[in-house]
């Protein structure tokens, strides 16, 4: 079962591959825009754009492009001037494994090593 989730991107210059992003439910999003306090959203951060692995923010970094260095006070920021991404990709249930390696099933009624 894939489950469905919204990325709100923030990118502090256009020129840059730095971003900031929060990843939201998306009826806690549509609560949080209709003026609901919610539960908790997370910062994440990549300098490698949309590709690339998100990492937790430094302190140093929020105060550097927002200029306050708490979360609490910058996850607004993202939320408003943010562009909003809708995503499927958290899959739970079955992993697919890349069946050109092998299988992950390890024989050990063979010859071992000895008959490669």
């Amino acid at each position: 079962m894939v489950k469905h989730f919204t990325k709100v991107v923030y990118k502090p210059d256009t020129q840059s591959t730095d971003e900031f992003t929060v990843i939201v439910n998306p009826a806690e999003y549509k609560k949080w825009k209709e003026g609901e306090v919610v539960d908790s959203f997370d910062i994440f951060f990549s300098n490698q754009g949309s590709q690339g692995i998100l990492g937790k923010p430094s302190k140093q970094q929020l105060e550097n492009v927002f200029g306050v260095s708490k979360d609490v006070d910058v996850i607004p920021i993202i939320l408003k001037e943010g562009k909003e991404q809708a995503a499927e990709g958290i899959n739970t249930g079955n992993v697919a494994t890349n069946a050109a390696k092998g299988s992950a099933v390890v024989d050990n009624k063979g010859k071992g090593l000895r008959g490669i």
